[in-house]
């Protein structure tokens, strides 16, 4: 009786522990900016995990991100050094981000602002300095910790 009980068990809680592995997992997206990000067609990525506040106007766009102190991380593909300032502003619509102040990269020996990102296919294109420079991404997909830390999430 006690084996068949068992058994009985089992073959109920066997379907929904398989059911279980084939639901995608759902990432948790950090904060509101990030998920503003994804909204307007960006991945989470492009922002570190420092948020603290992020303030939008959903008439023009405009908005300003407030980070818990300034935050360098470490920009995939290339590895080049990103320094988001405690305050970032641009104005976002659907694929780009514009007049964006605050984000900075270091790059060939200097300091570069960031000035827009267009969302253009599977890729990002970075203006910097009037030039621009294109990056998968799903290289953003995940987004950093200041340092350079990858997140938990």
């Amino acid at each position: 009786m006690k084996i068949s009980l068992f058994l009985l068990c089992f073959l109920i809680l066997l379907p929904i522990s398989l059911q279980d592995d084939a639901i995608p997992q759902v990432k948790k997206i950090p904060s509101r900016a990030h998920a503003e990000l994804t909204n307007h067609g960006f991945p989470i990525g492009l922002l570190p995990l420092s948020v603290k506040d992020y303030v939008l106007n959903k008439t023009s766009g405009d908005f300003s991100l407030f980070l818990h102190g300034t935050c360098k991380i470490t920009l995939p593909p290339d590895n080049y050094i990103a320094t988001y300032s405690n305050k970032v502003t641009g104005r976002i619509s659907q694929g780009k981000i514009a007049e964006l102040h605050g984000i900075r990269v270091r790059a060939f020996f200097k300091s570069w602002s960031i000035t827009g990102i267009r969302s253009s296919g599977d890729n990002l294109v970075f203006e910097v300095a009037g030039i621009t420079a294109k990056y998968p991404s799903k290289n953003f997909d995940e987004t950093l910790d200041c340092e350079g830390k990858r997140s938990s999430s």
